[in-house]
């Protein structure tokens, strides 16, 4: 009887059962990353947007005076300087008197707005962006030291009013664009896959 028996206590009869629970497990397991991958790709796009949207709203209300940050009357067009008021009022940090020196240089204006530009142009489109990202680091690390968060006094001895010392807003759209051009973030709701196709482009990675 023991001998009729033993068959059937093998764990034979138990393999199909573990190997559908195996099947569904896996299949759960990729729903999932997929699912996060996806997630995660909207973020960044999202992310993408928002800052390029930053970066292009800087440059138009510059350019144009819609009367916010620039005075209706004040923009580029009508003869105002991008740069003059910022950069002259400038009032601690190592390059205090050379950004004053710098303040409404020809020059400066459209380095300044063409870099405001570009980076917005290649965020929303999704093209370029290790290229925006280092035009845009770039960027927010000389205003970064323009503004010189680590100054508890200015030039005058008056208080700065900084709130940190070392991240501001500067340090952290240097590192979303950054996080951006490494996550290439250009391929959901922007044109990185075509980008990417261009033989140029594909010849040469850092111009993704």
């Amino acid at each position: 009887m023991a001998v009729h028996e033993h068959p059937h206590r093998s764990s034979g009869f138990h393999l199909p059962t573990f190997r559908r629970n195996g099947s569904a497990s896996d299949g759960a397991v990729t729903a999932a990353t997929t699912t996060t991958t996806t997630a995660r790709a909207y973020a960044f796009a999202s992310l993408r947007l928002v800052t390029g949207f930053v970066f292009l709203w800087a440059f138009l209300d510059k350019t144009f005076g819609f009367g916010y940050a620039t005075p209706s009357g004040k923009g580029w067009i009508d003869g105002g300087s991008p740069t003059k008021g910022f950069l002259s009022g400038v009032a601690a940090g190592p390059m205090e008197s050379t950004f004053h020196d710098w303040a409404g240089a020809g020059w400066a204006n459209w380095l300044f707005m063409l870099g405001l530009l570009g980076v917005g142009v290649a965020l929303v489109a999704g093209v370029a962006l290790r290229l925006a990202a280092v035009a845009g680091t770039a960027m927010m690390a000389l205003m970064w030291i323009a503004e010189w968060p680590p100054a508890k006094h200015l030039s005058d001895g008056t208080l700065s009013m900084s709130s940190n010392p070392f991240a501001d807003y500067h340090l952290i759209y240097a590192i979303v664009l950054i996080a951006l051009a490494a996550a290439g973030a250009g391929a959901t709701w922007g044109l990185g896959k075509l980008w990417a196709t261009v033989p140029v482009v594909r010849d040469h990675n850092w111009l993704r």
